[in-house]
C-alpha cells in the first residue's frame, strides 16, 4: 500500500503547558527490520504523555520525539523480518513515542490483535495500562489468589485496569480515590473497599483488613512511609510513578524486622525483549478476561487529534475517570 510523504501530528514545541502541544506536518515513518507501520484510528493520552510535554519525562534515545505511548489501527506496512502482522491486520500496540500522529513505528512484537468484539477506540486504551498493570502487579510484585491488594488513583486508568484484573485473579481489592463519585466508580469496577483519601486514613483502613500484600503506587512522596504502614508482614509495594515526588524518609528497621518489599519500574525504557516478553504474558493470560467480561475498559473522554492540548488539560484537572483517548484516523 502506498502511503502519502507527510502526516499530521502533534508536536511538543517547547517544554510547558498544554498550549504547547501544536499540529505539525512531519514525514511518515519507514518500518525498519521487525518493524510495522500502524495507520492510527486512535490513540491513547496517559500522564506520562503530560510529563513529556512539561520536559520531566524525556523518551529513549531510539524513539519518536512525538507523544503518545499506545494506539490502535490497521497495519499499513511491514518491513523486513515481520511474520506475524499483515497490511490491513486490526492492531493495538504499546509505542515508545509518536502516538499523536496518523501514522506509527511499532516493533512487531509490541502489537497485539485487537480483542474479539472490542471497537478500535476502546482497543486504543489497553495497551499502556494493561502492560504497565501486569508486568507490576503480576510479573514484579508476584500478586496471587485470595491475597490483598491496594491500589492508588483506582479511577486512573492504571486504576480501573489494576482493580479488575486484581479481582479476575482472585485478590481482595481495595483503592483510593479523590471523591466519593470515584470511591463509588471503585467499588462498582469490583474493589471490596475504597478509601476518600481526603476525608479517610487508607493506612487505618488497611489495618483493619490485616494489612495490604501488594500496593501499586504512583503517587510516592509522603505516601512512601504511609504504604510501608500499610503493609501486612512479608508485604510488597510497587512504585510506577512520583506524581508526589520521588523522595521520602523511610525506616528501613521496619522493612526489615516485618520483612518488607519495596522495588517498582517503569516500562517505556525497558528492552524490546522484555516488553515483547510483557505482551507475551498480556495477550494470553489478560486478553481472555476481556473475552469473557472480567476487564472492560472505563472510558472516560475522547478529543480529536487537534485537540491534543484540551485531552491534557482533562488528564492533568484529575477529574476523569477512566481513559481518554485521541480520535486520529480522518483527522
Amino acid at each position: 500500500m502506498s502511503l502519502s510523504d507527510t502526516m499530521l501530528a502533534i508536536e511538543i514545541t517547547a517544554p510547558g503547558g498544554p498550549d504547547m502541544l501544536q499540529p505539525v506536518s512531519v514525514p511518515v515513518p519507514m518500518p525498519g527490520h521487525g518493524q510495522i507501520v500502524i495507520r492510527i484510528a486512535y490513540a491513547g493520552v496517559n500522564r506520562p504523555d503530560a510529563m513529556q510535554r512539561a520536559g520531566a519525562y524525556a523518551p529513549p534515545p531510539d524513539a519518536s520525539p512525538l507523544p503518545g505511548l499506545e494506539c490502535s489501527g490497521t497495519v499499513v506496512q511491514i518491513g523486513p523480518g515481520v511474520t506475524r502482522w499483515q497490511p490491513g491486520d486490526k492492531v493495538c500496540a504499546l509505542l515508545p513515542g509518536g502516538g499523536y500522529a496518523e501514522y506509527a513505528l511499532c516493533a512487531e512484537g509490541h502489537a497485539l490483535p485487537v480483542p474479539a468484539g472490542l471497537s478500535l477506540k476502546l482497543a486504543a486504551c489497553l495497551p499502556e495500562t494493561c502492560f504497565t498493570v501486569w508486568s507490576n502487579i503480576v510479573m514484579r510484585g508476584g500478586l496471587k489468589a485470595g491475597e490483598v491488594f491496594l491500589v492508588h488513583g483506582g479511577t486512573s486508568g492504571i486504576g480501573t485496569t489494576a482493580i479488575q484484573i486484581a479481582r479476575a485473579l482472585g485478590a481482595r481489592v481495595f483503592a483510593t480515590a479523590g471523591s466519593d463519585e470515584k470511591v463509588q466508580a471503585c467499588l462498582d469496577l469490583g474493589a471490596e473497599e475504597a478509601f476518600n483519601y481526603k476525608s479517610s486514613d487508607f493506612v487505618a483502613g488497611m489495618r483493619r483488613v490485616g494489612g495490604a500484600d501488594l500496593i501499586l503506587d504512583m503517587v510516592g512522596g509522603s505516601y512512601i512511609p504511609r504504604n510501608i504502614k500499610a503493609l501486612a508482614n512479608d508485604g510488597r509495594i510497587v512504585q510506577i510513578a512520583f506524581l508526589q515526588g520521588a523522595k521520602a524518609e523511610v525506616n528501613f528497621a521496619e522493612v526489615m524486622m516485618r520483612r518488607l518489599t519495596l522495588t517498582g519500574s517503569t516500562l517505556r525504557p525497558q528492552s524490546d525483549l522484555i516488553k515483547k516478553r510483557i505482551a507475551s504474558e498480556v495477550e494470553r493470560e489478560v486478553w481472555p478476561m476481556i473475552a469473557r467480561g472480567a476487564l472492560k475498559v472505563v472510558l472516560d473522554s475522547e478529543f480529536s487529534l487537534r485537540d491534543a492540548a484540551r485531552a491534557h488539560e482533562r488528564i492533568e484537572s484529575s477529574g476523569h475517570i477512566g481513559k481518554i483517548v485521541l480520535k486520529v484516523e480522518g483527522a
